[in-house]
């Protein structure tokens, strides 16, 4: 009878689903995307951060599990910025960008998951190398002589409409259907009316 009593007391516990139930992971542990050729660089990438004691390879495995929008692009002339007076190769988990307006592109050898066909045309005409993430793990198994590199994520246009427009001291772009006399220039425009953002 007593283990009987306590058996039920035991059953009764269980799981507040109210305060929010199984705290889960919020992080990734795999890619969204069902590109074959993403999936067996992050095949590489787990192989490479589980049996080396580099922690470069570990944060290359957690950029290849991102989305698109946390992996930003980035231009030749913002890659030429950090990697000059510097040797080694510049490593970038996305897109690299040609830059119309750079116009002298150094000698660099550059790695991304991908790289503009003008970008790469403009790179390699400088004598520089590009190279895949494959062919980065052969060369640098720990990431040696690496310079680990990201796009800035709040380059995107999306961004600056997040907040409150219309708001004192708010310097957030609204959405507007066009920038003539009509539209939007009461308040928070002009002293006269209410105030001047």
């Amino acid at each position: 009878k007593k283990q009987h009593r306590e058996r039920r007391k035991t059953a009764r516990m269980g799981i507040d689903l109210v305060a929010g139930g199984r705290v889960k992971k919020g992080h990734r542990t795999a890619p969204k995307s069902d590109n074959i050729y993403l999936k067996l660089l992050v095949k590489l990438y787990r192989f490479l951060a589980r049996r080396t004691n580099s922690e470069f390879n570990k944060v290359i495995l957690k950029r290849l599990f991102m989305s698109k929008i946390n992996r930003p692009p980035m231009s030749l002339s913002g890659i030429a910025r950090h990697v000059s007076g510097k040797e080694g190769i510049a490593v970038l988990v996305g897109t690299v960008t040609d830059d119309p307006r750079f116009l002298k592109v150094p000698k660099m050898t550059v790695c991304a998951l991908r790289v503009t066909e003008t970008a790469r045309a403009r790179i390699q005409a400088a004598g520089g190398e590009v190279l895949t993430f494959d062919q980065l793990a052969i060369r640098a198994p720990t990431g040696k002589k690496c310079l680990l590199l990201r796009g800035r994520r709040t380059a995107r246009e999306a961004v600056r409409h997040f907040g409150a427009p219309g708001v004192p001291d708010s310097h957030v772009k609204p959405f507007v259907r066009s920038k003539g006399r009509k539209f939007e220039r009461a308040r928070g425009r002009r002293r006269s009316r209410g105030f001047k953002n």
